[in-house]
This record gives C-alpha cells, structure tokens and sequence, in this order.
C-alpha cells in the first residue's frame, strides 16, 4: 500500500443522553478549528491498542467523560477520504477507517469541552435529521449509513 493509500484507524460514537430510549437525541460538537462544523466524537486507535479501549479513551479526551455504555456496534469498518484542504494536514493519511459504536451516556456524566487537547467549542443534543444537516459534507454519507444500520436494529 502506497502513502496515498493510507486510511487512518479511528473510532467513532454515536451518543445519547442518559434518557435514552425516551429520547433519541444525538450529541454533536462543533469543531474549534473549522467554522461552524459539527460532527459526533472520532479518534485516532494507537497502534497496538484495542478498539474499545481507544473508544472510551478518546470519549474522555474529546469530552472529558468516560461514563458511558455500550448500546450497539457498527458490525464493520467504514472509510472515508478527507477533502483536499483537510488531507494536506492529515498527511500521510488519505482518509480515515473507522469503527462507529452506539453510546448511551451515564446519568450522572458530566460533559466538559475543557480537555487537554480541547477539540470542540460547543456541543447539543438534536434529533437525527439536524445532525445530518449540521455534519459536514465530506461525513454525512458515513452517519447517513451508520444511523441507518442503527435505525434497522431498532436502536434509533
């Protein structure tokens, strides 16, 4: 596999407050470094590290709080390639391949923006179809697919 073939491990979730099933509100966050985008919390797997450990490790560095479960998992990996403007930062990666989880967050987690390496200024909890709206372009088609799977199990 060439450089320009790299695709960067990555987790991804999909989460919803601790009223859940009641609601189905999703948490969106808006990036601090790109204007006005808003998307679910992502991050890089270490090498070596197992994907659930670097899920509940990035959910603590993205928004400060590891008080979550498990509801469901995207049963395969899903790729995407970033923009040209994004990819030059991302070098050597091309895009990303991700694995997307369903998580329900604790009643008594508390959300905080505030981390060591803050990523997101703002963050809501919206219906599905503004998250859509709200994500960028270049994922919608990856939370299109994985909200859609997660529909079909009865989850959302």
């Amino acid at each position: 596999m060439g450089k320009k073939d790299l695709y960067r491990p990555n987790v991804a979730m999909i989460i919803v407050s601790h009223k859940y099933p009641e609601q189905k509100e999703l948490f969106i966050a808006q990036r601090n470094d790109l204007l006005d985008i808003w998307q679910f919390p992502q991050g890089g797997i270490d090498e070596g590290e197992e994907v659930k450990v670097a899920l509940f490790r990035e959910l603590e560095e993205e928004i400060g709080t590891g008080k979550a479960s498990i509801v469901g998992e995207y049963p395969e990996w899903i790729s995407y390639d970033f923009p040209p403007k994004i990819a030059k930062k991302m070098t050597p990666y091309k895009g990303q391949t991700q694995r997307y989880f369903l998580l329900k967050l604790e009643k008594n987690a508390q959300i905080n923006l505030d981390t060591h390496h803050p990523e997101f200024s703002d963050y809501k909890f919206v219906s599905v179809d503004e998250a859509l709206q709200m994500s960028a372009h270049f994922k919608k088609p990856v939370y299109e697919r994985v909200i859609s799977y997660f529909k079909e199990e009865g989850y959302l």
